[in-house]
């Protein structure tokens, strides 16, 4: 309940429109009202017709509402951010957090198999590490300052200082013991 605090309430009120009252495209001068319309479920009875003619699915008629809770919270915590030329000293050497900063190219295909597994770490090591990635194209002389020959490469920084390096495309359980190493428990 305490990531609550950091979500939202969105309720959206609406009209559903019957699919005979289609609205005409719009023009500059168009006084026409746009109603979004959010789904509440099928009749029983519309099923058997919503199977036959698959473009006329639209919800029960009347005005309802409809509430629903946002978080972004947990995209904020979770977030895998890019890091550039600028922001690379405050963000990764001046961390106090253990750092994993993933070296990559929109290119590389094994960059590509990797970056959903650095997404997943993220987000199981919400809080105890801050996770970063540079795209090599972007910021060359970050690379070349790291040492960074081949990619994709993972670094591990705690207080500033480069612990581990990690290269190639390995298996999760890899990352996990090397983020285990660095993490105060």
């Amino acid at each position: 309940m305490a990531l609550l605090e950091n979500c939202l309430r969105v309720t959206t009120v609406g009209r559903a429109i019957p699919q005979s009252q289609c609205l005409h495209s719009f023009s500059s001068n168009s006084k026409e009202k746009l109603y979004f319309p959010t789904y509440r479920g099928f009749k029983k009875s519309r099923l058997t017709s919503i199977e036959s003619t698959p473009n006329s699915l639209h919800s029960t008629h009347g005005n309802y509402r409809k509430s629903r809770i946002i978080c972004k919270a947990g995209k904020a915590i979770s977030e895998v951010r890019e890091v550039t030329d600028s922001s690379w000293e405050s963000l990764v050497v001046a961390s106090e957090s253990p750092v994993l900063v993933e070296f990559w190219a929109p290119w590389c295909g094994p960059c590509r198999m990797i970056a959903p597994i650095i997404d997943e770490l993220a987000k199981e090591y919400a809080g105890k590490i801050v996770c970063f990635k540079v795209n090599t194209d972007d910021c060359p002389s970050i690379a070349s300052q790291c040492g960074i020959r081949s990619i994709p490469t993972v670094l591990f920084f705690k207080k500033g200082e480069k612990k581990e390096s990690i290269i190639g495309a390995v298996p999760k359980s890899t990352l996990t013991a090397a983020v285990d190493k660095y993490i105060d428990v």
